[in-house]
């Protein structure tokens, strides 16, 4: 039998910046890198965000890669793949100009033609182009040149994602009974295996109806109090295991995902603040992420005014909850006293860095617009007595080559469930108005 041709796989910016080391991600396969990749990665290497830092690491990587020799043969590559690389500096193809058929001579389509010409020089070997930019690869193809996304740490399935919690129907009400005084073990509930750590359980009987989760301390399922912080009602059980999350002390990193209109941010900062005196500061961050993908230096005014309007939603929710008291109430009072004294910051999640986050309530709020990489640096840098909480949407992403399976939101959820220091719940019903939900229904 022959022996199978190597393929080469062409990678684009977006891999590289996505994730320094996705070189080594294609096992004993040939990597190509045209020149045109290079020079783009060379104009993200300065600044402070996670993709300044995988330019930087990137560049690192080749040079280490290529110490005394020169790119412009295959070299190889060292840790586990066994493959070779090459930089393409002819980016040519003697048969097809993609920036004649495209109309426009730019960066991709030097890229388009890089891939046709080693298309064009190894006819014996499958040369795809990987990108994590929809519209290049729909180019690719309409070249004949087969073409994918970056697959490594996706989420195959979004729709198998862990939702934190399930319902159980037809439990003897005895069993109701021992939940709400003892707790019970999953073998009473029926459970033939053990259930991820603090999972949320809704259980009925004929009669009656209990709120539960499963304790990783105690191993057994326990009851769930319907709770009030700052005068914010959960209005259903979902709310309702997602405010217990926020307040639990054993739970020091929470995930809260669902659509706009769930409840998400105004309950981690209500489970927030009802805890205040528990944690030095709260901090409340959201990513910048600039309308069209510009920098918020294109917009007006000083640095405030550029990123005020980022942050209102935030803002939003600390005046709803404020808006529970009088004024002449003490904890209205005292919530502008603690954004006085900055007790509450809210922030973009920029300016966090090199903040020390020991004894923090640490608010992430949009979170699916994070790489695994942002949440990785993020999770890491907790001290001591820090709780972390994300929020998002992973079907609402606003960040170029991210999406639903591959967003630091989804892979976080997706790696940490059944650890005992970590809860999520997925929220599915929108809670601002009647209007908002038959809206979000019909619309």
């Amino acid at each position: 039998m022959a022996k199978k041709s190597k393929k080469i796989f062409v990678l684009d910016t977006s891999v590289i910046l996505y994730d320094h080391n996705s070189i080594f991600s294609f096992d004993d396969n040939d990597i190509a890198i045209p020149i045109t990749v290079l020079e783009e990665v060379d104009r993200f290497k300065k600044g402070n965000d996670v993709i300044n830092y995988e330019a930087r690491e990137f560049i690192r990587e080749l040079d280490n890669l290529s110490k005394n020799i020169t790119m412009q043969e295959w070299l190889p590559l060292s840790g586990k793949a066994k493959g070779k690389f090459r930089i393409l500096l002819n980016e040519s193809s003697p048969k097809v100009d993609a920036n004649v058929v495209f109309g426009e001579r730019k960066a991709d389509h030097q890229i388009l033609n890089s891939a046709l010409r080693l298309k064009d020089e190894f006819p014996d070997r499958f040369v795809i182009l990987v990108t994590k930019d929809i519209n290049l690869r729909l180019k690719a193809k309409a070249l004949n040149l087969p073409s994918e996304d970056f697959e490594t740490g996706k989420i195959k399935d979004v729709n198998l994602l862990y939702k934190g919690y399930s319902e159980i129907d037809g439990v003897d009400n005895e069993i109701i009974d021992k939940i709400y005084t003892q707790g019970v073990t999953p073998k009473e509930l029926g459970l033939k295996v053990l259930p991820v750590a603090n999972h949320y359980f809704s259980i009925k009987s004929q009669e009656q109806a209990a709120l539960a989760f499963f304790n990783p301390l105690s191993g057994l399922i326990e009851k769930v109090v319907k709770e009030t912080a700052m005068n914010v009602k959960p209005r259903n059980a979902e709310q309702t295991f997602a405010l217990h999350a926020l307040v639990n002390p054993n739970v020091q990193l929470v995930t809260i995902q669902g659509v706009a209109g769930t409840g998400k941010t105004l309950l981690a900062l209500a489970g927030a603040l009802a805890q205040k005196t528990n944690y030095r500061q709260i901090f409340l961050a959201r990513p910048v992420v600039p309308l069209s993908n510009k920098d918020i230096g294109y917009l007006p005014g000083d640095i405030k005014s550029k990123i005020n309007p980022y942050m209102e939603p935030l803002w939003d929710n600390l005046k709803f909850i404020q808006s529970q008291y009088r004024e002449t109430d003490k904890e209205y009072a005292r919530i502008n006293e603690m954004v006085e004294k900055e007790k509450i910051h809210i922030t973009p999640l920029a300016y966090i860095r090199g903040r020390s986050l020991a004894n923090i309530f640490f608010i992430i709020d949009e979170a699916q617009n994070l790489t695994p990489h942002e949440i990785k640096t993020i999770i890491t840098r907790a001290g001591e007595g820090t709780k972390i909480i994300f929020t998002g949407d992973i079907f609402q992403i606003d960040t170029p080559y991210l999406d639903t399976h591959s967003n630091g939101l989804s892979t976080l959820i997706d790696r940490f469930k059944n650890n005992g220091v970590y809860a999520h719940i997925t929220l599915e019903r929108g809670e601002r108005s009647e209007l908002a939900n038959l809206a979000g229904n019909l619309l």
